[in-house]
């Protein structure tokens, strides 16, 4: 059974930073692609950075010049480091497992405010 469990998320003030974490089980984390997404309220869901199971990183629009995607293979996480927080940065984080986005976990609370 595939579980993604987050964490990580919290309230911040503008310009601030906070790192996400992503614990998988119930696959072979290390053959997986992964990804981070956030969902503001009455927004789509959007990509925010993702990660091949060899470690090749991408991201979307300005989140490639404030943040950054990583990966413990060994400990099966995957980690957002996002800095330079603005309240329009407010929003669930969710972490997903596969290419096709196949699998998501329940999400953590991003809240920038001042």
């Amino acid at each position: 059974q595939v579980q993604l469990v987050e964490s990580g998320g919290g309230w911040v003030q503008p310009g601030g930073s906070l790192k996400l974490s992503c614990v998988a089980s119930g696959f072979t984390f290390s053959s997986v692609d992964m990804s981070w997404h956030r969902q503001a309220p009455g927004m789509e869901r959007e990509l925010v950075a993702e990660i091949s199971r060899v470690g090749r990183a991408s991201y979307a629009g300005s989140w490639k010049e404030r943040s950054t995607i990583s990966r413990d293979n060994a400990k099966n996480v995957v980690f957002l480091q996002m800095n330079g927080l603005n309240p329009e940065d407010s929003a669930v984080y969710y972490c997903s497992a596969g290419a096709g986005y196949n699998y998501w976990g329940q999400g953590t609370q991003v809240t920038v405010s001042s």
